[in-house]
């Protein structure tokens, strides 16, 4: 029996060697959802005490979109509707309900925008169906101001099946990104009409050459990843490069990978296998690939609800790392709170100097860190 011993002891010592690790990915496991639940309390803190106006808004200076992004976020982390946080908003935001069906300021430039956050938080309020007339609505005001037919485009038009900023007066990435997650959020399928013509302007906003991009763009850059436009003549906030191709930005690209995926691609298609490439050779939380620090916390934001949608828990990198994406986002965006619960973006483009919109953002990221439970 003594002469056995050594032989049990290194049994026992293999058997220790492998829970060991499984055990310290368990604590560490523990202490995400420590931090993600105090990030969420401290916020909701903020944005009740210091953040929200007398009227129900956040930002109201701004019109109504903060305050739908903010609100949705608010209620995706499990703050219900009757709460009087969010029920003031929610009654200010139903006081910009147009004839029309659009959800927006009187004479605003931002309809899509405006109108499309607050689809998304009038569905995350509707456990009841009392805002179904209202979602319905919207849903057919947003497809109609889609760029289709009615602008006198076909399908062979760059700007085909995208939205946009009416002050541009052309679609773009981010507010077609939104335009789907709407369309989505109000129970359209992803083969309806709507959302496969903004899957037409999705794709030709990609550096990826293919059958449904045959624009010049990808061939003078072709990594896979996404830019801001390819209507009128291109335009990507990251610049062009040398040749006269469009740079990726990561912002973009998890934009348009979402986008992809709601509109019923899967990774086994091309163009979301070159999305996903882009991603592994850029994955980077501490910055925005491709704009440094500006729109942070929207790529943040916009990284999380496509990883998501994209449903793998981890991320190989290009130097075979693999990524626990939902613990990375977890820590990045604890250790940037703020002492009063907010988060702060030093560069102000896109808004991101308003602690509102950035903890709206930043709420929004952690409520699909959820998702793994």
């Amino acid at each position: 029996m003594i002469q056995r011993l050594p032989t049990i002891c290194l049994a026992l010592a293999a058997i220790l060697a492998t829970c060991v690790p499984s055990l310290a990915a368990a604590d560490s496991a523990d202490q995400d959802q420590k931090r993600l639940e105090q990030s969420i309390a401290r916020a909701v803190s903020f944005l009740r005490t210091r953040g929200q106006q007398p009227d129900g808004s956040f930002s109201g200076e701004t019109g109504p979109g903060i305050t739908a992004l903010v609100t949705c976020s608010l209620l995706r982390n499990g703050v219900p509707a009757s709460d009087p946080l969010v029920a003031r908003s929610l009654v200010y935001l139903e006081g910009f309900v147009r004839p029309s069906g659009g959800i927006h300021q009187d004479g605003t430039l931002y309809r899509n925008y405006e109108t499309c956050l607050s689809i998304l938080c009038f569905g995350e309020a509707n456990s009841d169906g009392r805002y179904d007339d209202l979602i319905k609505k919207a849903d057919a005001f947003i497809k109609g101001i889609q760029w289709d037919g009615g602008e006198d485009i076909g399908p062979g038009d760059p700007g085909f099946g995208g939205s946009g900023y009416g002050k541009h007066n052309r679609p773009d990435m981010s507010n077609t990104a939104f335009f789907i997650e709407a369309l989505k959020a109000s129970g359209n399928d992803s083969d309806s009409e709507a959302i496969q013509r903004a899957l037409a302007f999705v794709s030709r906003c990609q550096n990826h050459e293919s059958e449904h991009n045959t624009t010049s763009f990808p061939a003078k850059n072709p990594d896979g990843g996404f830019y801001y436009t390819v209507a009128a003549g291109g335009s990507s906030q990251a610049g062009g490069t040398k040749n006269g191709g469009l740079r990726s930005y990561a912002s973009m690209t998890y934009a348009g990978l979402k986008s992809m995926i709601y509109a019923g691609l899967d990774d086994k298609d091309q163009r979301v296998a070159a999305a996903v490439q882009w991603i592994r050779e850029n994955y980077d939380l501490s910055t925005n690939p491709g704009l440094g620090d500006a729109g942070h916390y929207y790529y943040l934001h916009t990284f999380a609800k496509a990883l998501d949608a994209l449903g793998k828990e981890t991320i190989e990198d290009h130097k075979g790392h693999q990524h626990f994406w939902r613990s990375d986002l977890i820590r990045e965006l604890s250790r940037r709170q703020r002492r009063d619960g907010s988060w702060l973006n030093r560069n102000t483009r896109w808004l991101e100097g308003d602690p509102n919109l950035v903890c709206g953002y930043a709420l929004l990221a952690l409520s699909y860190c959820r998702s793994a439970e």
